[in-house]
């Protein structure tokens, strides 16, 4: 495996900043303290940086000779409700609130490409690193790009990389396609008529009509869906007015619909609509479907997939690189941005031991800051290939 192009006083620095931020992390919209931190590196290293994007949103420009082509390159900055449970020293100092996801590592490494490309004039054109705010509930993304975010810093390409547990340190991995799953949350209220417990046959119990309904829906990916088409439906919360002795009149549904294709997310909505329709018919209730596409699936493009790919073999070896993964379906807001602009999601390795191989969103999860150099050469690597 080749080292990573961080040295090594670059390296103490990183996983100084890293612990910073993990120690004081930030919710969607409020990562202000997290924000003006970034800002503030930024600045010092030589960048032209706006704040404000998109809310909290920082984007840092960095110009060489005259090339005209421009990269993105994206990290997150907002952590997650979760109460930290490690008691290490840079363990969360914000009480219910913590870095479980990895996103303190994903602005470190940011950051460190920043320092190091900052003091580099071996590439012509213009590299844009954006600091995204809000990306655990999708909204940081279309913020941004709402607020002008490729318009007004002339995005020509985007990049976005997240770490994975139990993917060994130093290796890395992406696909051309669908890359990550769009979310749908869903909800489905059933109006039925209720009564006495003792006399079910005078109304009709919500109850069984929405568990029939609970049932049905697990045949729309094992049944309707083509095999080869990734999908998850699940029912996350099932809620009555019934009591003791009540038969309830009123039952809410509410879940979770995972795709990697928008046709598979729109089959498994009109599926979803044709099962609620159908037993509510058959039971004289009616029933009423809410189905809302929070996060689109993440679509690489094949240019920049291979670009990346390329680089990253270049970085650590071929062995290290997996360049035809396997789709994820957890939901990533980056999604939004490659949709905008031709881009590439990779994957980077976080370890296999101790708190770097807790799975994301743990309460004893840590970013290892062993892969901050591999993360911040990755990118170095890349705008000089791509800015050549």
């Amino acid at each position: 495996m080749v080292e990573p192009l961080i040295d090594p006083g670059l390296q103490n620095n990183m996983a100084r900043w890293r612990r910073d931020f993990h120690a004081a992390p930030e919710l969607g919209f409020q990562e202000r303290t997290t924000a003006a931190r970034v800002a503030e590196l930024l600045t010092s290293f030589g960048l032209e940086v706006h704040q404000g994007i998109g809310g909290t949103g920082v984007v840092a420009v960095l110009q060489r000779g005259n090339g005209r082509h421009s990269i993105g390159l994206r990290a997150d900055m907002d952590a997650l409700p979760i109460e930290e449970q490690n008691h290490f020293s840079h363990r969360s100092g914000n009480a219910g609130v913590m870095h479980a996801c990895g996103h303190d590592g994903h602005m470190t490494m940011l950051l460190g490409a920043a320092k190091r490309l900052s003091e580099s004039h071996d590439f012509s054109g213009r590299v844009i690193f954006i600091f995204q705010p809000s990306e655990e509930n999708g909204k940081g993304a279309p913020a941004m790009i709402k607020d002008g975010l490729f318009e007004r810093f002339d995005v020509d390409e985007i990049y976005g990389m997240h770490n994975i547990p139990g993917m060994p340190v130093g290796t890395f991995a992406t696909r051309a396609g669908p890359i990550a799953a769009s979310e749908s949350l869903f909800e489905i209220e059933v109006e039925a008529r209720g009564g006495h417990a003792a006399l079910p046959h005078m109304g009709v119990d919500a109850i069984v009509v929405a568990s029939e309904i609970v049932g049905a829906l697990q045949t729309i990916v094992s049944r309707k869906l083509d095999p080869s088409q990734n999908g998850v439906v699940s029912v996350t919360e099932f809620k009555t007015d019934g009591k003791r002795n009540v038969l309830p009149g009123r039952a809410t549904l509410s879940g979770d619909a995972r795709a990697l294709t928008p046709e598979t997310n729109a089959a498994t909505e009109a599926k979803m609509r044709q099962i609620v329709e159908g037993i509510c018919l058959a039971h004289g209730v009616e029933g009423r479907v809410t189905y809302n596409t929070i996060f689109p699936a993440t679509i690489n493009a094949a240019e920049q997939t291979k670009v990346a790919a390329d680089v990253a073999r270049a970085l650590v070896g071929a062995e290290a690189v997996e360049s035809d993964c396997a789709a994820k379906l957890f939901s990533e807001d980056f999604a939004h941005m490659a949709a905008a602009r031709p881009g590439c999601f990779l994957l980077i390795g976080n370890g296999t031991e101790g708190h770097h191989a807790k799975p994301l969103h743990s309460a004893e999860y840590d970013f290892c800051d062993e892969a901050l150099g591999f993360g911040a050469s990755f990118w170095v690597s890349l705008v000089k290939d791509r800015l050549k």
